[in-house]
């Protein structure tokens, strides 16, 4: 079971472990999180009403960004978690934040992997 990664700015910020179950109480927790945002989320200038699955993991994606960037690690724990029970084939949740325009991503096909410093040398220095 392939871990959910959240990643601002290319640097992974949290990662889920998908192979630890949740406990019950856990799980009703997210249940009641579904019901309410059946009920309605809020969306532009006003609210979506019965948002399917991809909406509601758009704006429990932007709670999770809002929770990392304020440190409120209960926020961080329930979003990652709903996020990975709701959606197993989602790898990673991918915002860029430039001057507090932050933009989400929600990938599906790719698993995180850092990024490495490529190296270059002067070709006089390659050794032949």
């Amino acid at each position: 079971m392939k871990n959910l990664v959240a990643v601002i700015n290319g640097e992974a910020q949290i990662e889920y472990d998908r192979s630890k179950e949740l406990p019950a109480n856990q799980l009703e927790y997210l249940n009641k999180m579904d019901q309410k945002m059946d009920e309605g989320i809020p969306h532009g200038a006003g609210h979506l009403f019965a948002p399917d699955v991809q909406q509601k993991a758009q704006f429990v994606a932007d709670q999770l960004v809002m929770a990392i960037k304020s440190d409120n690690e209960q926020l961080i724990a329930a979003t990652m978690a709903y996020l990975a029970t709701r959606l197993p084939d989602l790898q990673q949740v991918s915002a860029e934040d430039i001057n507090n325009e932050v933009s989400i991503k929600l990938i599906y096909d790719q698993a995180f992997s850092k990024a490495e410093p490529v190296k270059f040398v002067r070709p006089d220095q390659l050794n032949s």
